[in-house]
């Protein structure tokens, strides 16, 4: 479907009621949230790109997704809802959902971004459900959000839980040091013991400077992989 022609907005609109049952009380947000910056950049009438509603929906999605799982899993730690919130909201999950609902057809894009690939690009799908999210939020309210998102959440979640994804220690590890501007963990071999056919690898994991965590493992991987989970367990994210 092409939706970079004249009338773009109402098709868009079209689109989104047929497709969720939902209308928008002002189409200007859904239009703003499926414009990319590079289609922009080369029509001067669209008056704003979307960064401003990927902003708003990054926020908004981490606070209905802490909330759902909350009072959807009340057996779950801390810790646990804290790796499955990060599973849900990063971006190769935002992007998934985006190619749920066809969204790269309908992301308003560059000449040069659309022909470079970028309908298919997970880092700019990810941001257009955020900012699609966020242009619900203003529209629909909290509610409305909700009765459009929790769908995915729901069958996301039983996905996540059954593959274990949500238990990447060394990923977590990097998602919660790069939000505190720490930058990304090290990882480094302490020693190496034991004869050649049964070695046992000790690996440190370091945040800025600090260790905050070691592990062993006949594998620098194991060893880096339980590393990582040490560092989970110090910040009582384990």
């Amino acid at each position: 479907m092409d939706f970079s022609q004249e009338n773009v907005g109402e098709k868009l609109i079209e689109w989104f009621q047929q497709s969720f049952g939902i209308s928008f009380r002002d189409p200007s947000l859904l239009l703003r949230a499926l414009t990319h910056r590079s289609y922009r950049n080369e029509h001067p009438e669209a008056l704003e790109d979307n960064e401003r509603l990927e902003f708003l929906g990054d926020a908004v999605l981490d606070f209905l997704v802490g909330a759902w799982l909350y009072n959807s899993y009340p057996e779950m730690s801390e810790g646990q809802l804290t790796r499955l919130r990060s599973a849900l909201v990063g971006n190769n999950q935002l992007a998934s959902f985006a190619q749920q609902i066809n969204l790269g057809d309908m992301v308003l894009l560059g000449k040069g971004e659309a022909e470079g690939g970028g309908r298919k690009r997970a880092v700019l799908l990810g941001s257009m459900f955020e900012a699609l999210i966020g242009a619900l939020y203003l529209d629909q309210g909290v509610a409305g959000v909700q009765a459009f998102f929790e769908p995915f959440l729901a069958r996301a979640v039983t996905q996540i839980l059954n593959e274990n994804s949500d238990l990447d220690a060394k990923s977590f590890l990097q998602e919660w040091s790069q939000s505190r501007g720490l930058g990304t963990p090290s990882y480094q071999l302490v020693s190496a013991r034991g004869p050649d056919h049964s070695k046992i690898f000790e690996v440190e994991v370091q945040i800025a400077g600090k260790v905050y965590g070691k592990g062993e493992g006949p594998s620098k991987q194991i060893a880096t992989k339980n590393a990582a989970r040490s560092a989970l367990k110090f910040l009582g994210l384990e």
